[in-house]
Formats: structure tokens, sequence, C-alpha cells
């Protein structure tokens, strides 16, 4: 893989479900030629935002084949294997059909709240069982452990196949020591989407977004003229879709970006238990948000 793939505006892609709560992949296939159309730079499959804990095996395959045959080689694609029982990563890392994917995301064990040392090990368990380069993912808000920058130094001087990291701490001095200690060919992506341009400010090669695939054009100029340095521009792109970042986030993602599809007409807005839809109070402020920029999305 080259790393210039993982530069840009990556998309955490949703799993669209019809009311019923079956897969809706006709929508599938639309939010991801919607994601391509609107200049984003690669596409993650079965993250957190496509909620993949809720999948049967044979739903996630159904998903995977259907970004697979829409994207049709258009774009870098990645894939979400991650969970908190590392022999099991491993051994699915070890066993799954990885040769359309350009990179793995997975993320740091989640409630078990292990040590430093335990995350390092777990990755380090995985990055030897990985045919493919491996992105680490901090996100403190929903795994209950903060993986720190000494930890991912150590992993990428020690794991060779460990790429990249996408940060969700929300800490930007932490994102800034990060960048600044991490070893040289080793990358920090932003893992939200209002920290996407200070990241890119400090160093970072990008952002993981979930607003992005609602608002492809929008987001993707706005990783654009900040990795050009033209951070002006960039900020009032930034201030304009600041009010959408809050929104989609403020009753649980994906409930927010799902409703957003809705308003688009690209997909239904039903997420499964113990997730629950937008209420009718957001969508209307989702809607009135998305209303200016509906002809450019």
């Amino acid at each position: 893989m080259k790393i210039e793939q993982l530069y840009g505006t990556g998309v955490a892609l949703v799993t669209p479900f019809a009311k019923d709560g079956s897969l809706d992949l006709p929508a599938l296939r639309r939010v991801v030629r919607h994601s391509i159309n609107g200049g984003v730079d690669y596409l993650v499959v079965l993250g957190t935002t496509g909620e993949s804990v809720t999948l049967e095996p044979q739903e996630k395959e159904k998903v995977i084949q259907t970004v697979i045959s829409e994207n049709d080689g258009a774009l870098p694609l990645v894939i979400g294997i991650g969970g908190n029982n590392t022999a099991k990563v491993a051994e699915e890392l070890k066993k799954a059909d990885l040769s359309a994917f350009d990179a793995v995301l997975s993320v740091s064990p989640y409630y078990n709240k292990p040590t430093q040392e335990g995350i390092y090990r777990h990755y380090k368990v995985l990055a030897e069982a990985s045919p493919k380069p491996v992105i680490l993912y901090n996100v403190p808000g929903r795994t209950g452990s903060n993986m720190l920058p000494e930890t991912v130094v150590r992993i990428a001087q020690d794991c060779p196949n460990v790429v990249a990291i996408k940060e969700a701490c929300g800490n930007m001095d932490q994102i800034r020591e990060l960048i600044r200690t991490v070893p040289s060919g080793f990358y920090v992506i932003s893992g939200d989407d209002i920290t996407a341009l200070p990241t890119i400010m400090e160093g970072g090669i990008g952002v993981i977004s979930v607003l992005g695939q609602g608002m492809p054009a929008q987001m993707s100029r706005l990783v654009r003229l900040g990795l050009n340095g033209e951070y002006e521009a960039a900020k009032q792109i930034h201030e304009a879709l600041k009010p959408g970042m809050d929104l989609i986030f403020r009753e649980g993602n994906p409930a927010g970006i799902k409703a957003i599809f809705e308003s688009l007409g690209i997909a239904g807005a039903s997420v499964r238990l113990p997730l629950v839809e937008a209420t009718a109070g957001l969508k209307s402020k989702i809607s009135a948000f998305i209303e200016p920029f509906a002809i450019t999305i």
C-alpha cells in the first residue's frame, strides 16, 4: 500500500437498513456512489458508523461485496476489523479475504480497559497476523481507555505493518504530542470531523469522517485546502460545517448521519437497537442545516 492512499478524506460508511431492520443494499450502493461522486479519497467499510457490532457474519459479507462492487476500483478501501478478544481478532485477520482492501482499521480494545502494555501487546499480535497494513484507532469515549502517544510510538517502532492511527481522543494537546513524537513514515489521521482541520494544521494527513459521506464535496474541499496550506479558506468551510458536525452526533452515531441521508433521499434513517433513530426534532434541525448546501451536495 502507498501511504498516499490515506491522504485526504476517508469516510466511515453507514450500513443502511429498511424499515423492517433488514439490509438495504440498493441504498448502500447510493451511499457509496454519493461519496465517490463527491470527491472523497477512500472508503472505510464496517467501522463503528457501519453498526458492524449488530451485523451477522453473512450480512457483513453482503455489505463488503456490495461496496466492492459499487466502488469498482475507483477508490482505495479500508475494512474495520477489531475487538476486545485479541486471539479472535487475530484469527479473523488470518482467515478473512482482504484482497480487495488496502488496509485494516482496528479499534483499541474496548470494555476490558487494558493497560498501555496490554494495548501494545494486542496490536503487536494483530500486526503479525494481518496480511494488510494496520491503522490503529483510538477512541477513548467508546473504548473506556486512552491509547497514549508513547504507546503509539512504541507500536509504530516495533510493528512495521502498523502505518497510521485514526485519532479520536478529542484532545488537541495529545494530538500535537502524537504528531511530534511518532517516527517518520507513521501518520496521524483525525478521527473526528471537528478536529480534522486542526489536526491537518499540526501535520496530520486528513480525516476519516462521518459527515463527509453526507456532504462529500464540502468535507473533501475543506481537507484539500487544509493539506494545501490554504488555512483561511479551509477555516471558512469548517465554520460553515461546524453546526452539522455537532448535530449529527447529538443523539449518537450513526443516527445523525442517517438523518442526513434520509433528508437527501439517499437512504433511510433506520438503525438497529440498542441505537434508536433520530428524533423528529433533530431531523428537522438537520434538514434545515442541509438545505442551503443541497445544490452542491
